[in-house]
């Protein structure tokens, strides 16, 4: 289930459209989007530092990690690849 969906200042936390989540900064810059499923995260979601840079992506299945997550550098470049199994880190490089 998802939370409160303004801030203190009227920004929307959230917005879900056409079964899109998109999560926003009390700022309003993009934080997160991805797929939204039947009450759940699923499928490819990316996450942004508040200055718009790309910080990691990663899949859901069932509201779970599942898949490749990777955490990038500020210039891009892999610095964190995980693998995940219904929730549970499998491994870490």
């Amino acid at each position: 289930m998802l939370e409160k969906s303004i801030f203190s200042n009227g920004q929307k936390v959230y917005e879900l459209k056409n079964q899109t989540l998109t999560y926003y900064f009390k700022s309003g810059e993009l934080k997160a989007k991805g797929p939204y499923v039947q009450n759940k995260k699923e499928g490819q979601w990316e996450y942004y530092h508040r200055n718009g840079e790309l910080w990691k992506t990663g899949e859901y299945k069932g509201g779970k990690k599942h898949g490749r997550w990777q955490h990038f550098s500020p210039e891009g470049q892999v610095e964190v690849d995980k693998l995940f199994d219904h929730g549970v880190q499998v491994r870490f490089e």
